[in-house]
């Protein structure tokens, strides 16, 4: 699993940034950003361990396995 780490983006499910707008009660538009809740986390890749940016929800939900701590070997 070769992927390239993008900015704003979830390692695991792609999710990315979402555009839409404010709405005031006078029904006045601004346009906003909803940025998805990224954090980093030591993950185990193709046998290696890495630090990648993974969405809260893919943690949650367990689709990353995280890397053990410390000085252990990951089979």
């Amino acid at each position: 699993m070769t992927k390239q780490i993008k900015r704003n983006r979830c390692f695991m499910c792609d999710r990315g940034v979402a555009f839409g707008n404010n709405v005031s009660h006078a029904n006045n538009r601004t346009r906003r950003v909803w940025k998805p809740n990224l954090q980093v986390a030591r993950v185990v890749v193709d046998g290696t361990i890495t630090k990648v940016k993974v969405c809260t929800r893919c943690l949650h939900a367990g689709k990353v396995q995280r890397a053990p701590r410390g000085g252990a070997r990951v089979a």
